[in-house]
């Protein structure tokens, strides 16, 4: 197993970057984190160190993960909400890297395009973690993994199904980490949106090495059926006009997870989202769907939301301490 030490320095951009033996590493150094903060152990061993949150995107959870993990252990955190920061906009990200990777040991970027993350590290001379991108989202992937093995015991031979637009960072990231990881990832939604067929390809060569496989399918009791971990998202980002909303119902409504796709699944199956989800009404986003469209529910239903087969919260609450193993293992592991 890799240690702690042979991350030290690394950037966390997407995790075609890592080996499945460093993906191993991270998520049970964050479980053993997760230990260490239920026992109450403190982990402050990052006193005098400061980290940058650049937030492009508005976040509950990838924001609260990461200031308490850095708080936890420590650092002091500052907060670059879209009207904070002269990114891209007065000064070049370039020019904002080498700025922030003066002042702070490591800096968090969530926002657009993968190439806006890839130049801050390119120049911050720091440790750059991505907490989202378009294109990828690899934090999410390691509090996937961590919550599959708690509730499973292993990923091993896993076969986990995203249902929904899977062409973005959920659906890529996903995809990656089952073909990493030695898991059976199946894409069941309309063909509209499968993944890119070159990072396609690029998996079903990870997987070959790891035992894996990938599966694009439109069928939905093909594709779910004996599934071990059953995965969707939002159909739509927020901000997004009508027209998008209409189509992405129509389309992707027959990929709702419902009682019907986990009675499809395995008995042990469960489900998990990202979050946040539209499962119910209590939302101004839900409730103006439902007048729009006549909608109560979108991408999961509130009954299998609200279900013992449901993991979401465990998943939510994991961000934070694998958010914590990342930042432990690239700045350097001093917990021993």
């Amino acid at each position: 197993m890799n240690d702690a030490g042979s991350l030290k320095g690394r950037h966390f951009l997407t995790l075609k970057d890592f080996s499945p033996e460093e993906i191993d590493y991270l998520v049970k150094l964050a479980a053993k984190l997760k230990e260490k903060k239920k026992k109450g152990e403190p982990v402050n061993f990052y006193t005098g160190k400061n980290v940058a949150l650049i937030f492009e995107k508005t976040s509950t959870r990838t924001r609260c993960s990461f200031e308490i993990a850095a708080h936890d252990m420590g650092m002091g955190t500052t907060y670059l909400d879209p009207k904070s920061s002269q990114i891209g906009k007065k000064e070049s990200i370039a020019d904002t890297a080498r700025v922030l990777g003066r002042m702070f040991d490591g800096i968090e970027y969530r926002g657009f395009g993968q190439e806006i993350v890839e130049e801050l590290a390119k120049y911050a001379g720091v440790p750059v973690w991505n907490g989202l991108t378009n294109e990828y989202h690899p934090t999410q992937m390691l509090a996937t993994l961590l919550t599959i093995r708690e509730h499973l015991g292993s990923e091993k031979g896993v076969k986990l199904v995203y249902m929904g637009d899977a062409r973005y960072n959920m659906g890529n990231s996903l995809m990656i980490l089952c073909a990493k990881m030695g898991m059976d990832f199946v894409a069941c939604t309309a063909k509209e949106y499968f993944p890119e067929a070159g990072l396609v390809e690029e998996c079903q060569k990870y997987a070959e090495v790891s035992g894996g496989s990938i599966t694009l399918t439109e069928d939905v009791l093909t594709g779910t059926k004996d599934a071990d971990v059953i995965y969707t998202d939002v159909w739509v980002s927020m901000g997004e006009p009508d027209e998008v909303w209409e189509e992405r119902i129509r389309l992707l409504s027959p990929y709702q997870v419902n009682r019907k796709v986990m009675e499809n699944a395995k008995e042990s199956a469960i489900f998990t989202h990202c979050l946040p989800a539209f499962h119910d009404l209590e939302t101004e986003i839900g409730r103006d769907v439902f007048e729009k469209f006549g909608r109560k529910e979108l991408e999961v239903t509130d009954e299998v939301f609200e279900s013992e087969q449901s993991v979401v919260f465990d998943e939510a609450e994991n961000r934070m301490h694998t958010i914590k193993a990342v930042m432990v293992a690239t700045l350097g592991d001093l917990t021993e």
